[in-house]
């Protein structure tokens, strides 16, 4: 429990002892208190906290909030919960005003836990599963695919600091209709190359990287397949580029950080009778039917708005078959929660597979969706459309080789997955305070800067619990240790609402509070025992800036 809990905790637990007190008095008649918050006002000038108790049990207790404020800050007890001062306000809002001392236990506790800072046990080890990108591999990782590998490899991070068990994975949708398209591109490409006159697909794949890909092949078998069956052809084509796409998105993807514990193959599930056994249980649920010769779930038993194919009349299962196969084995492999993230036009698919968990005898709450919104990419205020690498989109290999990971990756979370994404290129280049990803990064560096000089002055930087933090009373000071106070718990909510773009929001903030400290706080020049004490805090600040950056799977810089 970090620091900031066992004080909420504490400033709660009083509020409840003093309403029941005040009932043992006769002064107040409820019988259980209703839920209420202990929040930090808005306001600076409203205090430290302020609860809305009083104005909950009106109703039951019969009395004017404002009255039964009174009785409950009378018989508030302040003795272990850090309370300075109690005071009404409003309707019947009651303050609390808190001794800075508590804050002082933040540094030696984040100095002692290091790289563990921020981190809990509120997942208690429970079995997630991330899934993310799983971009069919047929092209390149385009801008969409970027914004889900940043936020799918941060939520991973989270829960992982949160205390939960965590993979990540992708899905490789290796088997359907894009591989058969697939073929047929790769097929057309490879005999174009050898001057044969043959029409291009309507729904292949137009991609440059297309004919990279036969160019390649051809390089290294030549003719080998030019007098081969048309079937045999492009199962020989398909192969070698899967291979060749797989191995380039996973180094794209490693390139910018990102991991996966394992890589799952769509095909593996046909080939298995995954696919069957998932249609024959839903059979056997009563939730299947037979009609044109198709398969159908029964989508509108389900909340649906309609049913659904699940076998084609050719006797091919469908995507969605598929699907429901792979979130089968992920539930029998163990996951009590399984993350996807999706982009904005499986929207409603959403639908359709929970209602598939429920046919199948699970909780459909046991999936949770990120959807995602498109990203737009500006340079020069105008919109990038195209790439000169693809001739269709901006490449997340084109975007780092622009950028860099760190500004790509900082940018893509900058946002919450359900806001449309302006991507601005020129701002994450640019080396100014006004790049967000380089202001928290600077100041990083500066800190790093700050404890380097302060070695080759020959001053040693003591522990936090042997210095006097008590003279850590400058209003930046203290804005600072509430901040760094803060970052547990902020780490904590952030992976439970699963929303990334609250760290980069804090590191900003944190930047800028530390930036206005640097303004107003001489720190090697004080006398020693401040000194000494604002070396801490600034230390805690490194600790907790490096950390937080290391979640979002950026370099935290000693020097820029």
């Amino acid at each position: 429990m970090s620091i900031v809990d066992r004080l909420e905790d504490s400033i709660c637990q009083a509020l409840k002892d003093a309403a029941f007190q005040a009932r043992e008095a006769g002064e107040l008649d409820f019988e259980q208190l209703p839920d209420f918050v202990l929040e930090v006002p808005r306001d600076k000038s409203h205090g430290d906290y302020a609860s809305n108790l009083a104005m909950l049990m009106a109703k039951e207790a019969r009395k004017p909030p404002r009255l039964i404020a009174e009785l409950l800050v009378k018989h508030f007890r302040r003795e272990g919960n850090w309370v300075a001062e109690v005071e009404i306000a409003g309707p019947g809002f009651i303050n609390f005003r808190l001794d800075p001392g508590w804050l002082y236990q933040a540094l030696p506790l984040a100095e002692e836990q290091d790289t563990a800072y921020g981190r809990s046990n509120a997942g208690q080890g429970r079995k997630v599963q991330v899934e993310f990108v799983s971009a069919n591999p047929t092209g390149l990782l385009h801008m969409g695919n970027a914004r889900g590998a940043a936020l799918g490899d941060t939520i991973a991070n989270l829960l992982d600091a949160a205390g939960f068990y965590v993979e990540k994975e992708y899905y490789i949708n290796d088997a359907g209709n894009q591989i058969e398209n697939f073929g047929k591109s790769l097929e057309a490409r490879y005999l174009q190359q050898f001057d044969q006159d043959v029409p291009f697909p309507e729904d292949g794949y137009h991609g440059e990287d297309i004919i990279d890909t036969v160019k390649n092949i051809i390089k290294r078998d030549g003719d080998k397949y030019l007098n081969m069956d048309s079937s045999l052809r492009r199962e020989f084509l398909v192969k070698y580029a899967l291979e060749e796409k797989l191995a380039h998105i996973k180094g794209v993807l490693e390139r910018f950080g990102v991991n996966y514990d394992v890589w799952f193959s769509e095909q593996s599930l046909h080939d298995s009778g995954a696919v069957e056994a998932a249609i024959r249980e839903l059979d056997a649920n009563g939730y299947v039917y037979e009609k044109d010769g198709a398969l159908w779930l029964k989508g509108e038993e389900l909340g649906l708005e309609k049913d659904e194919v699940l076998v084609r009349n050719n006797g091919l299962p469908t995507y969605y078959a598929a699907d429901i196969a792979y979130h089968r084995n992920k539930l029998e492999r163990g996951f009590t929660w399984m993350i996807n993230l999706w982009g904005a036009d499986h929207h409603s698919h959403v639908a359709r597979m929970k209602a598939a968990l429920k046919a199948l005898g699970y909780d459909p709450e046991q999936l949770t969706v990120v959807v995602m919104q498109l990203v737009r990419l500006f340079s020069g205020g105008e919109i990038v459309r195209m790439s000169k690498r693809t001739g269709q989109y901006i490449t997340l290999s084109d975007l780092m080789d622009e950028v860099g990971k760190d500004a790509a990756r900082y940018f893509f979370v900058m946002r919450s997955h359900d806001s449309h994404l302006d991507f601005d290129l020129d701002l994450a280049k640019e080396e100014s305070g006004e790049n967000p990803v380089y202001y928290v990064q600077y100041a990083h560096a500066r800190i790093c800067s700050i404890l380097r000089q302060a070695q080759e002055e020959g001053i040693s930087t003591k522990e936090a619990s042997r210095c006097n933090l008590a003279l850590l009373t400058h209003p930046s000071e203290l804005e600072l240790l509430r901040k760094i106070a803060d970052f547990p718990v902020l780490v904590r909510e952030a992976a439970l609402a699963l929303e990334p773009h609250r760290l980069t929001r804090y590191a900003g903030e944190l930047a800028g509070l530390f930036h206005n400290f640097y303004t107003h706080c001489r720190v090697l020049n004080s006398e020693p025992e401040l000194r000494d004490a604002r070396l801490s805090l600034v230390n805690g600040v490194r600790i907790t800036l490096r950390n937080l950056l290391t979640l979002i799977g950026v370099t935290a810089p000693e020097r820029m």
